[in-house]
């Protein structure tokens, strides 16, 4: 399982030329499920995730996590994050988990973080073509891959 984690002002998700999902000050997700993924995988990026110091504690350095700071979630799916550029132009998306296994891990990922931190998660819409808007805030981008331990 891969996930990019932004620190953000705001972010929301529209669909539809509908907004499905907002948050104010907290973390945006784009969410990877590889083939193969297990619990494990999933536990293992929650726990990154939940606990990521990447707030600024009053010396200004980044200390504290998203409960500390009660930020909100966000978190959507993206199987392009899987993609393959070794050979050619055209990305590879063959290490993407299809349809009910990447819907299944998503939303696991999604109940395990938001039991770790209290928090509901916001959610984009899995296979959906959706439009992702966001202020990074610093900017912060942190890259979690659960096969890089």
């Amino acid at each position: 399982m891969r996930i990019l984690i932004q620190r953000v002002k705001q972010a929301n998700v529209t669909v539809d030329q509908k907004i499905i999902s907002s948050i104010n000050t907290g973390l945006m997700g784009l969410i990877g499920v590889e083939n193969g993924d297990t619990l494990s995988d999933i536990e293992y990026v929650v726990q990154k995730v939940a606990k990521l110091r990447i707030f600024d504690d009053q010396q200004g350095v980044m200390n504290l996590d998203v409960q500390q700071v009660d930020g909100d979630l966000l978190m959507v799916s993206q199987f392009t994050l899987l993609a393959s550029t070794k050979k050619g132009n055209r990305p590879s998306y063959i290490q993407a988990a299809k349809g009910e296994e990447g819907l299944a891990a998503y939303n696991k990922f999604c109940e395990l973080l938001a039991k770790e931190t209290n928090k509901p998660v916001q959610k984009g819409e899995f296979g959906a073509n959706m439009l992702v808007e966001l202020v990074n805030d610093g900017p912060v981008t942190i890259w979690i891959d659960s096969r890089n331990k």
